[in-house]
């Protein structure tokens, strides 16, 4: 499948988020959660990386990435270097990193571009009537931590939702949460043991994370998760 870039913006340092176009069909079709495979070729080579989509299901043929850049990366620079109009080819959207139907309270913790399939999520599934759901974001500064302004406009229109953003190397300003968000996990779950818990970031965060849970008492049937390395 062949999609376009209609836009792209720089929301941190070294981080974009691009707003993709699939002309060939008239509704993109996903599950919140899932991700697109980008296939390009690189010095003769077809290589292939999959990302996130960052963006809820729409009637339209548009969907959303949030990427950040990979200095020595093989396909990162030339996303980054990408300018409107410009085509690529992917694979239609794979993967199992979905909220449960039904659906239940669900606990999302994430690093770093890792927040990119909770938005997705969120943005679909985030209702007056909706489930419960309570985010930990964690970045290194405040800078980094993307889509702020919309996630804390959700927090405060609903009730049912809580964001708790933290920095791991936080300024001389910031009034809110430091550490990792391991060190946030209580807070986040409390003593409940009903809910389902979904990680995304760094592999190091991720397996931390799921050891941490697992020695709290959550069944492994539970713990969802995604490593971004």
């Amino acid at each position: 499948m062949q999609i376009k870039l209609i836009e792209s913006a720089e929301i941190a340092p070294d981080v974009r988020h691009f707003v993709f176009e699939a002309p060939e069909v008239e509704t993109f079709t996903f599950v919140p959660g899932q991700f697109v495979s980008i296939n390009h070729v690189v010095n003769e080579k077809k290589i292939t990386r999959a990302y996130s989509i960052a963006s809820a299901p729409s009637e339209s043929n548009r969907f959303e990435l949030c990427l950040d850049l990979v200095q020595d990366g093989l396909l990162s620079p030339r996303l980054f270097a990408l300018q409107p109009g410009e085509a690529l080819e992917i694979r239609p959207p794979l993967g199992m990193f979905v909220l449960r139907n039904p659906p239940r309270d669900s606990v999302l913790i994430a690093t770093g571009t890792g927040i990119a399939p909770f938005r997705s999520m969120l943005q679909a599934q985030l209702n007056e009537s909706s489930q419960k759901f309570t985010l930990v974001f964690g970045a290194r500064h405040e800078g980094d931590l993307l889509y702020s302004r919309e996630l804390e406009g959700m927090a405060a229109k609903y009730s049912h939702f809580q964001f708790l953003p933290t920095l791991s190397r936080p300024g001389e300003s910031w009034k809110g949460r430091s550490g990792y968000v391991q060190e946030h996990l209580k807070e986040a779950i409390g003593e409940r043991r009903d809910v389902d818990v979904f990680l995304c970031g760094m592999k190091a965060m991720v397996d931390d994370v799921r050891n941490i849970l697992k020695e709290m008492g959550f069944d492994r049937k539970q713990i969802f998760y995604e490593k971004y390395d």
